[in-house]
């Protein structure tokens, strides 16, 4: 079987530069979903979100959009947004489990709400033509959510639905729940792709033998913790390259300039790659020891220096 891999989207870390400069130097990923498009206000949407699926900035790497809205008209306004790109396809977020957005009745906050996706997914499919698919998880409050929820899927022409198989209410603590990912596979008529807890090769592999018939499967936190695991996946080795803290650094180094491009203040590039090393860290011999070098770096020049030697240490 042909296994696609598709990177989750992580808001503040999967935008275009970090997506580029992976497929540069790692690969092994099929199709990156993008964060979620933000409406800023009525009918207008963030720059940076514009900017993130515009296709030249996105050269060589399949991409779908998404959105995170419970409003059929604000679904509708970001689906002639994308189109005007070029874009058939709009990913629903679902699945987002921070209390900033499930607060709000966003994400999976919106899970339970059956009566009002059934409304946006019957205006949508009627006033557009656009391929819709689902990311979420099997409820907020607990999981039996998903078992009200797919019916109603049932009912629309879904590409597919991505199953993270937690509840809301979990962040990401916890254990992923197996059992209750297998009953949705027996209950509903629509592709299903796995997300969660996709760490190495190893677990990969279980999660395969435990699931034969599942073909796509969505990596998040685990493809910035490690970026060589897709192509190892693909490739269905637990061997890194030779040359893999040299391809690293080169990787990061391509990250660290083009954010420090991008980023006004060498205060914003430190918080931005400290988020990217609270991930980078655990690919490491001695992860606290890493990422503590890295927090105590507090300027650039001293940043830089912590990195090298990260890097040295493990090639020594």
């Amino acid at each position: 079987m042909t296994h696609t891999l598709i990177s989750s989207p992580l808001q503040g870390f999967t935008d275009f530069r970090f997506r580029n400069a992976f497929n540069k130097f790692f690969g092994g990923i099929d199709t990156f979903y993008a964060p979620y498009i933000r409406l800023t206000g009525k009918d207008e949407i963030k720059s940076s979100n514009e900017k993130d699926i515009l296709l030249q900035n996105n050269i060589g790497t399949e991409i779908i959009p998404q959105i995170m809205t419970n409003d059929a008209n604000d679904f509708l306004f970001v689906v002639k947004f994308v189109q005007q790109f070029g874009y058939k396809e709009l990913n629903w977020n679902l699945g987002c489990p921070y209390p900033m957005v499930t607060k709000r009745a966003l994400g999976s906050g919106f899970i339970k709400e059956f009566e009002k996706i059934n409304e946006i997914l019957n205006k949508v499919h009627s006033e557009s033509n656009i391929i819709v698919s689902i990311k979420t998880r099997l409820g907020y409050d607990n999981n039996e959510e998903i078992f009200r929820l797919l019916p109603v899927l049932d009912k629309y022409p879904i590409k597919n639905i991505t199953i993270h198989p937690r509840i809301g209410k979990q962040l990401y603590k916890g254990n992923v729940d197996l059992d209750s990912f297998q009953k949705c596979l027996e209950i509903t008529k629509h592709k299903i792709c796995f997300n969660g807890d996709i760490t190495s090769v190893s677990v990969f592999n279980e999660l395969q033998e435990r699931f034969p018939t599942i073909d796509h499967w969505l990596i998040g936190r685990g493809l910035i913790a490690d970026p060589f695991l897709p192509s190892m996946i693909k490739n269905n080795t637990t061997e890194y390259p030779q040359d893999r803290f040299e391809i690293f650094e080169k990787f990061h180094n391509t990250l660290f300039q083009d954010y420090s491009s991008a980023l006004s203040g060498s205060s914003h590039l430190l918080m931005k790659m400290l988020g990217f090393w609270e991930y980078f860290s655990l690919s490491f011999s001695n992860p606290h020891k890493a990422l503590k070098k890295i927090k105590k770096a507090k300027g650039i020049n001293a940043f830089e220096i912590a990195v090298k030697e990260i890097l040295h240490n493990e090639v020594v």
